[in-house]
């Protein structure tokens, strides 16, 4: 897709590495009118479900504990299942044994807009070894950190 006609031009990016610093692919970030849609391009990720979260921290150094907890500005309770959930819920991906996937994710609760509480120009996009229940506090059992990589613009 091209997306030249978003509704805020500038350009963000999230360039994803795995723990030993392979490039496992990219995900660009638009604003819309209703969130913020986020376009990602994957290689290298084992087959499976995988949690996919903003995390709070625009800092990502193996085994990208760095990169903090889920962005999560409101202090909501973790899960898409549970009433709420935060802003750094997002479905999982499902990879499959090509390693590659392309998958587009409109998150409503999340803004590009510099100052905003909920800002996410400058923190992490995360990618787990396992998949998210959605619902188990704090973070979905979606267990270690397999790549990751800070939003800029």
């Amino acid at each position: 897709m091209n997306y030249a006609n978003a509704v805020n031009h500038d350009n963000f990016k999230a360039k994803l590495l795995g723990v030993g610093g392979k490039h496992h692919g990219i995900v660009e970030l638009f604003s819309t009118p209703n969130g913020v849609l986020l376009d990602a391009k994957l290689k290298g990720i084992s087959e499976g479900s995988h949690g996919f979260h903003i995390h709070s921290v625009g800092k990502c150094e193996p085994p990208f504990k760095t990169a903090g907890g889920h962005f999560n500005p409101t202090n909501a309770e973790h899960g898409i299942l549970v009433s709420g959930g935060h802003a750094g819920d997002m479905p999982n991906i499902h990879v499959p044994s090509s390693g590659k996937l392309r998958v587009e994710i409109l998150n409503t609760k999340v803004s590009l807009k510099k100052g905003t509480a909920n800002d996410i120009s400058s923190v992490s996009i995360v990618i787990h070894a396992k998949d998210d229940d959605y619902q188990s506090q704090p973070s979905g059992a979606a267990g270690s950190r397999i790549a990751c990589g800070v939003i800029t613009q």
